[in-house]
């Protein structure tokens, strides 16, 4: 598989496939592709489909192979921002936010990431179920807005906005912990929980997660 991403900040990720070759995805992200890549639509088992149910994604996958010969796919973003592929290997997976994951080759899995501390991560609400994606293959990401990548030494932390969480190396560690100081909480407007990533990996944040953009929409909207 050969591609090029083109078009930010509505960017799309063009794939070209060898013959047999296949990408799957979770949601409606294919634009366009060429009349011989032919899509089948599976759950890929009731466990992996309730997994990826829970993470924030549908129960079944679009499978997209090129049939007799050479093929082409297009994938969109479906927010301004920025698609970042990666190479998920079977000793370097990935976890990245709910619905972060545009497409992938097939030899890339999907499963759900429970963060360490289930029930604080529970009343974090958008944090609290990350995605984790192994296996072999590329992978392509949604990034809403800009993105900025730290690399964390072993125990180095960084405090990051729940929806600002792009993806983290699963050599990471996730924790959710409350804001300090009632005053803090209730005026502060930073929200009651912020996510708390340890190292040793990569960390890449978001500039402008969906959630944030529609809350700010909201604010300009006339009211009834």
């Amino acid at each position: 598989m050969r591609y090029n991403i083109i078009g930010e900040p509505m960017p799309v990720v063009i794939c070209d496939l060898d013959a047999a070759e296949s990408m799957i995805t979770e949601k409606g992200s294919m634009v366009w592709m060429s009349p011989n890549v032919e899509m089948q639509t599976s759950a890929g088992g009731i466990g992996k489909a309730f997994g990826r149910m829970f993470s924030g994604e549908s129960m079944f996958q679009n499978i997209y192979t090129a049939r007799g010969g050479p093929g082409m796919i297009a994938f969109a973003s479906s927010f301004p921002g920025s698609i970042r592929a990666v190479e998920i290997t079977p000793d370097r997976p990935v976890v990245v936010q709910k619905s972060g994951f545009l497409a992938s080759e097939q030899g890339v899995e999907l499963s759900v990431f429970f963060q360490k501390k289930g029930m604080s991560g529970f009343f974090s609400g958008e944090g609290f179920i990350l995605q984790k994606l192994s296996g072999h293959g590329t992978a392509f990401l949604e990034i809403d807005g800009s993105a900025v990548e730290y690399e964390l030494q072993a125990g180095q932390q960084i405090i990051v906005d729940t929806g600002n969480l792009a993806m983290i190396d699963a050599t990471c560690s996730v924790d959710v912990q409350t804001v300090k100081g009632v005053k803090n909480v209730l005026f502060g407007g930073e929200g009651m929980f912020n996510t708390v990533i340890t190292g040793p990996g990569r960390v890449v944040l978001q500039t402008m997660p969906v959630s944030n953009f529609a809350m700010a929409v909201a604010t300009v909207l006339p009211s009834k």
